[in-house]
């Protein structure tokens, strides 16, 4: 009993269920309900059917594509085929993350969208053809710009966060006057499956949506779950999505089963429920799942024949096909010559699609990964602003102007800064949790609120996955959000979200979708009086292997404004996501080599001036004995370390901070490293994996700059509380004795 043998069994089904009709006494008219009651007409439902089997047709495609070594994805949408009623019933304007059973859907939603060739463009994928106008060949994804549905791969529900914060952010959009080109009572919709409301992303999702509400922020969201009842060969409890989801408040529930008018009629209840209480929705859409998971699913060593056919007893097309001959809507003939046609339709198609170039080089595939206009995000980001309007907003006295210790830190650079790219991009939202009211943890961002308003400046409830799927929701509408992780450590709670979601956008899409941001991350360690793992956290290796993601990582005040300015260009004209690392530590330091020196305190620097990757700062160009490379507290340390070099052991040491970990600047620390030919990294995280070292030192092994090379960095450990601290992390006197080794 192959998979392949079910899928013609279910085939034959359905030939053979038509072929031994008999046609209804009447004919029913084409605009007559397909019940009486409904509001789905017979012509209606014979498009849907029609859609149902050019999605059935598609799945059968796929399997035999695959079967001949030319296509590459078998994951079918066969016995979900009731999901075309959403696709009939909501409009192209509202914007769709879908589950990837959802080819119905897709099909009868391109209806609406006059020439489109949806059955092509999925064979196309299927084949990873480089035509394929949803991700370019990189993926099969549904996916569409005109038809407003963002591209998801193999999402197990990290996509519910994202579409909640694009249904938070309609309103907010207006609110702010960014046009979206979406109508007042747009709405969201999100499909999963059963198993997947059990992951914690969606469950994130779930309950950011009801928070929202119950707090008053408006956010339409229709919840769909395509229920099958099984996650691959696990069985999800019978009953298990109404006993989860119907009693929740602030959660509208219903459930869409029955015959296909019946469906039609649940669904566009609860769409209208969705688009007048501004609310969440949930539907529950029972269905079934034909042909196991996959093509590689061996249903059969989970599931005995008889179960299997009884599966196959209920296909969707099998119950609608017989309510259409059976009310007279279609006769048995009509439905054989569009069964047959559609079939024909698919196969044709599908050799055509055999025969369409595939992705051909590497620069090809990871074209749309990381776009970088350097000249466009220098002009932006070098921009001038008004002073009269700055001085509004800074209460008369210019930042630059400022001499007041506390207005010269990082913290306060980073708040100006702030003040100025909200000044100049009216779009950028700043949130996260406590940045509003209180200002900050770090009081970063004080007074943002007052300044701009509780529409720009807002505190979220306490959950990384929530604040990142926020912000990739406001920015697929249009706003630049700049969201703030409290702590570096938190983020690994959510990082899916900036890994499989955000940073993937742009690759699955080909360039057609974007999610800019600019996530501000309190980081790194040395945090004094308040610390312990979870505010001290010393490890980025899981922020460096996300590929497109740009990290930056200043060490000082004034760099840090400017690479906020570069950060925000990025996003605003690249479309890029970038990690601000502000290390904790650094915040309100003041002094450099001794107490009271206030030697690291710096000017602000005023608008019209920026910093972008690949731009290092170097201290003591004219040393040439040794050269340091490091980042965040490590510039700081190393300078310390740098003086006593040279004031007790007459080394000569060159400073370099990289700045950006990524991409990192190999170039510029190469250029320096042939004039000093000794290099010693100072890696301020974790040794292993952890921090920048070995892909430096790589570098400079691979080009053979450097004679000699040799780095410090911190242990494999947590880091605990207190004093313990310093015994796992780098110290100066690291620095100086590996220094004086490298130099012996």
């Amino acid at each position: 009993m192959t998979a392949f043998n079910r899928v013609e069994i279910v085939e034959r089904n359905l030939d053979r269920l038509i072929d031994e009709a008999r046609a209804a006494p009447a004919a029913l008219a084409p605009e007559a309900p397909l019940a009486p009651g409904s509001s789905l007409t017979a012509s209606k439902a014979i498009e849907l059917f029609e859609d149902q089997v050019l999605s059935r047709s598609l799945d059968v495609a796929a399997r035999e594509l695959k079967k001949r070594g030319l296509g590459f994805y078998t994951i079918s949408s066969a016995g979900h085929e009731q999901n075309a009623v959403l696709g009939a019933l909501l409009r192209r304007t509202d914007p769709c993350f879908l589950h990837y059973r959802s080819g119905a859907l897709m099909m009868a939603r391109a209806r609406k969208l006059p020439g489109s060739t949806p059955a092509f463009d999925t064979l196309l994928s299927f084949c990873a053809c480089a035509e394929d106008p949803a991700s370019g060949g990189r993926h099969k994804v549904w996916g569409s710009r005109e038809l407003w549905v963002p591209p998801q791969t193999s999402t197990i529900g990290s996509h519910l966060p994202k579409a909640v914060g694009l249904a938070f952010s309609l309103s907010r959009a207006r609110r702010l006057r960014v046009d979206s080109a979406l109508p007042r009572d747009t709405i969201v919709c999100c499909s999963f499956g059963d198993a997947t409301v059990n992951h914690a992303a969606a469950l994130a999702g779930f309950n950011a949506a009801r928070y929202s509400f119950r707090q008053g922020q408006p956010t339409p969201i229709l919840f769909v779950c395509e229920d099958n009842g099984r996650g691959i060969s696990v069985e999800t409890p019978v009953g298990w999505i109404e006993d989860l989801f119907a009693p929740m408040r602030h959660l509208s529930f219903f459930t869409a089963r029955g015959e296909i008018d019946e469906v039609w009629d649940t669904v566009s209840l609860a769409i209208r429920t969705c688009r007048k209480t501004r609310g969440p929705v949930f539907v529950h859409l029972p269905c079934v799942r034909l042909w196991g998971h996959a093509g590689t699913d061996v249903e059969s060593s989970y599931r005995t024949l008889a179960e299997i056919e009884a599966t196959e007893a209920q296909d969707p097309l099998l119950r609608n096909a017989q309510r259409l001959m059976a009310t007279g809507a279609a006769s048995p003939a009509s439905l054989r010559a569009l069964v047959d046609e559609t079939r024909a339709r698919v196969a044709a198609a599908a050799e055509e699609a055999t025969c369409r170039q595939r992705l051909s080089s590497r620069a090809q595939i990871v074209a749309p990964l990381a776009p970088y206009d350097e000249q466009r995000c220098r002009e932006a980001a070098s921009e001038t602003l008004d002073d009269e309007r700055r001085r509004a907003l800074f209460d008369g006295t210019l930042p630059e102007l400022a001499t007041g210790p506390t207005r010269r830190t990082m913290a306060a650079h980073i708040n100006a800064a702030l003040i100025d790219e909200m000044l100049r991009c009216p779009e950028i939202v700043v949130f996260g949790e406590d940045v509003g009211r209180t200002g900050g943890v770090y009081n970063v961002t004080q007074q943002l609120q007052r300044i701009f308003g509780p529409a720009r400046v807002f505190d979220t409830l306490l959950d990384e996955t929530t604040i990142l799927g926020v912000a990739q929701g406001a920015a697929q509408i249009g706003l630049l959000p700049i969201p703030e992780i409290q702590y570096l450590a938190y983020v690994h709670n959510a990082i899916d979200q900036l890994r499989g979601e955000a940073c993937s956008q742009s690759f699955f899409s080909d360039g057609r979708f974007r999610n800019p941001m600019v996530v501000r991350i309190a980081s790194f360690a040395y945090q004094k009086g308040f610390g312990g793992h979870f505010h001290n956290d010393n490890g980025i290796g899981a922020l460096r292997e996300i590929p497109g993601l740009v990290l930056a990582a200043p060490a000082r005040g004034d760099d840090a404004a400017r690479m906020l300015r570069g950060a925000v260009a990025l996003a605003r004209e690249c479309g890029r996501i970038v990690c601000l690392l502000e290390p904790i530590a650094l915040y309100h330091e003041r002094d450099l080599y001794e107490s009271g020196d206030r030697g690291w305190l710096f000017d602000y620097p005023p608008p019209g001036t920026a910093l972008l990757p690949g731009e290092v700062a170097v201290y003591h160009e004219e040393h040439e004995n040794v050269l340091i490379v490091s980042y965040g507290n490590g510039v700081r340390l190393s300078l310390r370390a740098a003086a006593l070099l040279r004031e007790r052991h007459r080394i000569a040491a060159r400073v370099i901070d990289l700045r950006w970990l990524n991409p990192l600047p190999h170039e510029a620390v190469r250029a320096h490293a042939a004039a000093c030919r000794k290099v010693l990294v100072v890696d301020e995280c974790r040794h292993t994996g952890g921090g920048i070292a070995e892909a430096v030192i790589a570098s400079l092994a691979e080009q053979s700059v450097a004679t000699a090379w040799k780095s410090v960095r911190a242990a494999d450990s947590y880091v605990p509380l207190g004093p313990a601290a310093e015994l796992v992390l780098v110290s100066e006197d690291d620095i100086v004795d590996a220094a004086r080794e490298l130099c012996t």
